[in-house]
């Protein structure tokens, strides 16, 4: 609109100011009020545009560091001569006594109470012996004082510490070795029936196999590795002199070894069950049986050795270990696994599984009818075809 010269320009009117300011004030004083008394926050809004849903489970270690509301008190336990548990280990026992098992538990002086005694109050009383590898002494777990630093970038110097150890102090107590961290939960009975297959004096160790950096693939630090007797002695006797083993502190812990191992010849074996389901897993499991839990550009999806399935399908009846477990979730499994019963349903086990360890003549052999020699061979075409279309 143009005015001619002279013509008096239309003014806002008072009334028409206090009306809009008085309106500004009620509508953000009203809003304020609509939050304060439905328990909203500010922070709780999103301004922009809605954000879709995100796994709330652990997927690194940071997610782990600040615990809140640990278990601080004995749990209590079940009795063995309840009604449901009276001599329902007796398999278990016995096959405690032909696999023998030493766990050792990648831990640090910051989490020996928050995480390492729930290690030991749950899992970890069920390996033949289990010991809390750390830099400083602690009798409440115990723990091995190793003399190294603390800290990610000296997990591989503690590795190569740890195993030292167990080479000089423990190598004639156990037939296999596992390494875990103190937040993984690890099955032991369903560890010693996949190991029950396999003799000590194989070079051979066991995971969740990782495909890149090595060869052979590598098995993941989270989820636990098992090596043999044979393995240990190798990875300390032949790996760690050789300069093509890492000779420094520096690197990723599990990458590392699998390197060493590869370069000794310790084969990096499919620890699956019969149906193709897996058995050791880095994270808990509601990441593996959650179908669309994670998008498929998550890196484990390119990492996983083998095809990576979800729903049910993921993981086998016999599954050993879980990765990023808070202590709570611990003490959850371990009523879900070892005390919940459903009843009228029974597991059927007579007896051991059908391979056993048996010593002979000063050496040891595994009793397979050639199911050893047709695993190896099945082994090798699906490492033949991984690296062909890799």
């Amino acid at each position: 609109m143009v005015f001619q010269s002279g013509m008096v320009r239309p003014t806002v009117g008072r009334t028409f100011v206090l009306t809009l300011a008085a309106g500004i004030v009620f509508g953000f004083t009203f809003a304020y009020l609509l939050l304060v008394t439905t328990n909203y926050s500010l922070v709780d809004i999103n301004w922009v545009a809605p954000r879709l849903a995100q796994p709330y489970d652990p997927h690194h270690h940071s997610d782990l560091e600040n615990l809140e509301n640990i278990p601080m008190g004995s749990m209590g336990e079940h009795g063995h001569d309840e009604e449901f548990h009276k001599d329902e280990d007796l398999v278990a026992r016995e096959m405690a006594q032909k696999v023998r098992v030493l766990c050792w538990i990648m831990t640090n002086p910051k989490n020996h109470d928050k995480k390492a005694r729930h290690v030991k109050a749950t899992w970890g009383r069920r390996c033949n012996i289990v010991l809390y590898m750390s830099s400083t002494n602690d009798t409440s777990l115990p723990t091995v004082a190793l003399p190294v630093k603390e800290g990610r970038d000296f997990l591989w110097a503690k590795t190569k510490e740890a195993f030292k150890y167990i080479y000089k102090h423990y190598l004639d107590q156990a037939d296999f070795f596992m390494k875990a961290d103190d937040d993984t939960y690890v099955v032991v009975e369903n560890l010693r029936y996949m190991l029950s297959e396999y003799s000590p004096m194989s070079p051979i160790y066991f995971g969740c196999r990782f495909k890149p950096f090595v060869k052979q693939g590598y098995m993941s630090g989270g989820a636990g590795y098992v090596l043999s007797k044979a393995a240990v002695m190798m990875f300390v006797e032949d790996a760690l002199p050789n300069k093509g083993c890492r000779q420094d502190h520096g690197g990723s812990e599990d990458v590392e070894i699998g390197k060493c191992l590869d370069l000794v010849g310790v084969k990096a074996m499919d620890s699956r069950d019969s149906l193709g389901r897996g058995r050791f897993f880095p994270f808990v499991p509601e990441h593996h049986l959650i179908p669309g839990h994670v998008n498929k550009d998550f890196w484990y999806y390119k990492y996983i050795f083998y095809e990576s399935r979800e729903g049910l399908d993921c993981c086998s009846d016999s599954a050993i270990s879980f990765h990023y477990v808070s202590p709570n979730l611990m003490y959850v499994l371990d009523y879900l696994i070892y005390h919940l019963r459903p009843y009228g349903i029974s597991h059927n086990v007579h007896g051991l599984a059908p391979t056993l360890i048996e010593s002979s003549g000063g050496s040891e052999k595994v009793i397979t009818g050639g199911s050893e020699k047709v695993m190896e061979e099945e082994e090798e075409e699906k490492l033949a075809d991984t690296n062909t279309k890799s």
